[in-house]
């Protein structure tokens, strides 16, 4: 029996939406992934544009995929990178790394678009503590295939047969699509935890109409075949399950609470270093 889980949503500032749909009552991880955020779509109009400013993060990576838009990271280790649609940005944060993701100056010149998904991944335990790290990989390194009106890249792990450059510390994967109408596609049932993600459009899985917008937790060893009803966006992620289970608070996540609580100390105090060019940041929450 499929889950269907409905995401929160919630306005990071500019009114740019996301939808959160992990973690949840239904799901807390699926796999690795322990946080899955929809942003967008979204239209700026010229002068305005997505600003995160500078957070930090512990435990976990942080992987960015954009299906339209453009976002410029910046971080503690000097990296500055723009990512494009079809490219991967993939921030290992392990011992701690802060990071600030904004709209590049020039795009907000005139008027455009936002469309992606962000999610996070939980270090295995043996790397949790592990020295961050920053990896860009372009649009023509990710593997890709297209065949019968369905287009998939494989961001991260393995599926369907090809496997990204991307570096994993566990079993995963993370696949994006897009579906002419009518396309299908049976879902790879090697990994052990799966869901999918519906970001536009129409789909039916083995025929059940599944609603746009929501994370459908796929049953274990299932090949369920997806039909785009309509032209269809949309993402898989899964991989093997977590090797114990992980506290979450605000950016941070490890399976110690009290290393939560040494990284809500070393935020408050500075401690996670400086991102050159930026003099903003987002205070440590009260609760």
């Amino acid at each position: 029996m499929t889950t269907i889980i409905p995401p929160r949503t919630h306005d990071l500032g500019g009114g740019f939406m996301v939808r959160r749909a992990v973690p949840s009552i239904q799901a807390r991880s699926v796999g690795p992934f322990v946080f899955v955020d929809h942003m967008g779509p979204a239209v700026f109009e010229p002068g305005r544009g997505m600003d995160v400013r500078p957070h930090p993060h512990i435990g976990l990576a942080t992987v960015t995929y954009l299906w339209s838009g453009s976002i410029r990271h910046k971080d503690t280790l000097g990296s500055e990178q723009v990512i494009t649609p079809g490219a991967v940005n993939w921030m290992t944060a392990g011992r701690g790394i802060a990071h600030s993701e904004r709209t590049p100056v020039d795009v907000r010149t005139r008027r455009h678009e936002a469309h992606g998904m962000q999610t996070w991944v939980a270090l295995p335990k043996s790397h949790e503590e592990v020295a961050p790290e920053f990896h860009h990989h372009p649009a023509d390194a990710i593997p890709h295939w297209t065949r019968g009106g369905v287009s998939g890249r494989v961001i991260a792990g393995r599926g369907f047969g090809l496997e990204s450059p991307v570096r994993v510390f566990a079993d995963t994967f993370n696949v994006a699509l897009d579906l002419d109408a009518d396309a299908e596609l049976d879902i790879d049932d090697r990994a052990v935890e799966r869901a999918l993600y519906v970001l536009e459009g129409d789909a039916q899985l083995d025929g059940a109409d599944i609603p746009a917008q929501h994370l459908v937790v796929l049953d274990p060893g299932s090949r369920p075949k997806l039909r785009a009803k309509t032209p269809l966006k949309a993402m898989l992620l899964g991989g093997e399950p977590l090797d114990a289970p992980r506290h979450m608070w605000w950016n941070f996540v490890s399976s110690s609470k009290e290393r939560i609580e040494q990284a809500k100390l070393d935020w408050k105090e500075g401690r996670f270093g400086q991102i050159p060019g930026e003099t903003e940041f987002i205070p440590l929450p009260d609760r």
